[in-house]
């Protein structure tokens, strides 16, 4: 049961919750004795997803209930129980590409269900490629079955393409793309071709369709042995070991808190225009060798920090960073918990979690 006295003596994200609550307490009341169709619920997203929305709907008794598409309940059940056994919260088991369509009406979906893998994008882009679209089309046909009333697609930042050297920060209105040609694009691509879908899709079947363009993210659920920066530099910390840069550091990134971008997407879902996507992240840049540098920090004692290669005077360093102008704009919405912060706060999740809690 996910109860208050639960989640303050055993959560280790309560504190999130209750801020999460605290920023979106006036966007849910539409939710209110209604479903929401997840798919993508059980990886980093949604699991943040699945946290505020249990928690939400137990605070503001909503009687909501969410339906989360999965491929492997068990595996999930090991990783967060106290979701599992939420009363607000029910799995359905199925691939997104052949899903068999739940019954009932569903009058909200959040699809984010993507392989965020860089391995299978390198080593198989075309399935890659075929997952993304293949998924959007069978989610949306779903929505038009259930007559779905708002859709939100969480795209990537990946839809630019590779962020020219003179900008900065990439705005929704940069019309660049992914290099077609480039195999290594078939994420690009793949989220350009599925918001292009859910758009036609919209339009003709008459439901807001909300986009979030997100970009790079730190907090609890994040996987640490994958191709994340701060995810890996993280892992090697609660090892005791050094700290590893694989390349010379000099790549920007950003880093939004998960709180935060739970706090982003449920906003959009509720509030966004449709049809208008927003970045999600944050807009202070970071270099990968100041990351290293702040996550060692952030542990006691410090790590060391060890880059394997030196930096190219000639080349310029490339930038993964969002404007996030158009979504502080129209939906009021900013970064609150900063990087340091953001990077206490995992470390403390996962020495909690080694912990059993």
């Amino acid at each position: 049961m996910y109860n208050s006295s639960y989640t303050k003596t055993i959560n280790p994200l309560a504190d999130d919750l209750e801020y999460i609550i605290s920023h979106t307490r006036d966007i849910w009341e539409e939710l209110r004795n209604q479903k929401i169709f997840i798919t993508g619920g059980t990886g980093f997203f949604g699991c943040w997803l699945l946290e505020s929305f249990a928690y939400v709907n137990e605070k503001l008794k909503l009687n909501a209930q969410a339906l989360v598409l999965t491929r492997n309940y068990e595996s999930f059940k090991d990783k967060a129980p106290h979701l599992v056994v939420s009363p607000a919260i029910n799995f359905y088991n199925g691939d997104i590409r052949d899903f068999k369509f739940p019954e009932g009406h569903f009058p909200f979906i959040i699809h984010a269900a993507t392989p965020a893998d860089a391995k299978l994008n390198e080593e198989n882009p075309l399935e890659m490629f075929n997952i993304i679209i293949k998924g959007t089309e069978h989610t949306l046909e779903f929505a038009k079955s259930c007559e779905v009333k708002k859709f939100l697609m969480i795209s990537s930042g990946a839809v630019y393409g590779r962020q020219p050297s003179n900008l900065t920060h990439v705005s929704e209105d940069f019309y660049g793309g992914p290099d077609p040609t480039n195999t290594s694009s078939a994420y690009g691509e793949g989220k350009r071709a599925a918001e292009l879908l859910c758009t036609l899709n919209s339009k003709k079947f008459n439901f807001d369709l909300k986009i979030a363009r997100c970009f790079a993210f730190v907090g609890p659920y994040l996987p640490l042995d994958i191709h994340y920066a701060i995810g890996n530099f993280i892992r090697d910390g609660l090892s005791g070991g050094q700290i590893k840069v694989n390349g010379d550091g000099t790549p920007y990134r950003s880093y939004l808190y998960a709180a935060d971008l739970a706090i982003w997407l449920w906003t959009i879902l509720f509030k966004g225009k449709t049809c208008q996507p927003y970045n999600v992240g944050s807009d202070n840049a970071i270099s990968i060798a100041e990351l290293a540098n702040i996550v060692a920090q952030s542990f006691n004692p410090p790590r060391e920090v060890y880059i394997a290669k030196k930096p190219d005077p000639g080349k310029t360093p490339e930038r993964y960073v969002p404007s996030v102008k158009k979504i502080e704009h129209d939906l009021k919405l900013k970064q609150n918990i900063v990087l340091k912060e953001a990077i206490l706060r995992t470390i403390k999740w996962h020495i909690c979690k080694l912990k059993k809690f």
